[in-house]
């Protein structure tokens, strides 16, 4: 819908704003549920939080259009690097954000102490095998984790097979794992700007590299629509808030403070944390895989791994992502369930399994390696997000997410 279009409103208006705000009301009311029982069981004040910040995280993406597929399409189909700049923006403010919080806990980095709750992971070939895997299965399935995990509630429902294939992609890397780990990434560097430079110096550094890529992409930032003028009215805002997407600038800024905040408060952003661990504990209690895997129980766990039998934190800001986002869908008229066929909903779990494998054998996917890490200053996010985004290029340009789900491009 455009801009400028008329919104009115409907009969269906009011059956989706209803629902919104029912689907609204229980999130809050959970969330409040939640701190309430005070640490017990599966809650706590953390996962009250956490819950939260999946919301604001669902809103962002939902509203802001912060779907890697999608910015990554954009770009490689379109010559549009909008986008991207959300990327950028929300990496930069997470890197100052996580220099403060580095610089509390381990005041001098210089020496081998490594905050080792940060997506630090080695940088090995492993990592770029498992970028490469990642980003030719965001392609074909249509999405990247957490952009399946958004778009499910606007009716994207080859997220579902995409999702079923995550899990399976998980349960072949934990399987895979031991070797691979043995022949790459065990004895691998982990290297962390800080180390060897300080904060200062670290920061200055990857604000230029952020900077310059930004000043290259600007040959692929398209012009800006000049918009009439218009009263700020009701409709206005409502337009604004629940109809025209966000700027790429201010949904960058705001995922780089939530990103920051939720690594104050629990841990970095991640999507793939409760579905791995319940992944690996189902096979750990049917046998299928030792109690004790080297390298995952030592110091590598990351955003993937542990046997868990309840919700995790990380469990909460999925449930919460999936909520705020059908919120905004449905306030904004985007809720439309997607055609299914064999065909697209079959290259959707393909898509699916490599994702899945790709996040284990990388210790996370998009948004904890690629975004957690990078604003870590962790090489292994740039390494992981480099890898996902050549595989992707080379993925759009092969035409590759139009040959999988043919009913969406005719």
């Amino acid at each position: 819908m455009t801009a400028e279009a008329a919104l009115g409103w409907t009969r269906g208006d009011t059956i989706r704003t209803i629902i919104a705000l029912a689907v609204a009301a229980a999130l809050l009311g959970t969330a409040s549920w939640l701190a309430a029982i005070g640490g017990e069981g599966v809650g706590g004040q953390n996962a009250a939080f956490i819950l939260l910040v999946g919301a604001g995280l669902g809103i962002l993406f939902e509203r802001g259009r912060y779907c890697f597929f999608c910015i990554f399409r954009d770009f490689f189909e379109n010559r549009n690097s909008r986008g991207l700049y959300a990327v950028l923006v929300s990496i930069a403010v997470g890197t100052l954000g996580y220099a403060v919080i580095f610089s509390m806990r381990i005041p001098n980095p210089t020496g081998n102490q490594i905050p080792e709750d940060a997506h630090i992971a080695p940088v090995s070939v492993a990592l770029v095998v498992a970028g490469l895997a990642f980003g030719v299965g965001m392609v074909i399935s249509g999405g990247c984790i957490a952009g399946h995990l958004y778009r499910l509630p606007q009716g994207h429902l080859r997220s579902i097979p995409a999702l079923i294939g995550v899990v399976l992609g998980f349960g072949a890397g934990f399987l895979s794992w031991d070797v691979i780990y043995s022949a790459f990434i065990l004895g691998a560097p982990v290297p962390w700007l800080p180390s060897g430079n300080g904060y200062t110096v670290s920061v200055v550094l990857q604000l230029a590299v952020l900077a310059g890529l930004g000043i290259w992409l600007l040959k692929w930032n398209p012009r800006v629509q000049a918009r009439p003028a218009r009263t700020i009215d009701g409709t206005e805002i409502r337009r604004s808030l629940f109809f025209t997407r966000w700027p790429a600038l201010v949904t960058g800024a705001a995922v780089g403070l939530i990103a920051v905040l939720a690594y104050y408060k629990d841990q970095p952003l991640g999507v793939t944390s409760q579905i791995s661990s319940l992944t690996r504990t189902q096979m750990t209690d049917h046998g299928l895989l030792p109690s004790f895997m080297p390298g995952l129980d030592e110091r590598l766990a990351g955003c993937v791994a542990v046997v868990v039998h309840t919700i995790t934190t990380n469990g909460w800001l999925i449930l919460g992502i999936f909520s705020a986002s059908l919120v905004m869908a449905l306030l904004g008229r985007r809720v439309k369930a997607e055609r299914t066929t064999v065909l697209n909903s079959s290259t959707a779990l393909l898509g699916g399994v490599l994702l899945g494998w790709g996040s284990m054998i990388g210790l996370g996917c998009t948004i904890g390696v690629l975004l957690s890490g990078t604003q870590a200053m962790a090489l292994s996010g740039w390494v992981f997000g480099i890898a996902v985004f050549a595989a992707a290029g080379v993925s759009f340009k092969l035409g590759l997410h139009r040959r999988t789900n043919p009913t969406a491009y005719n």
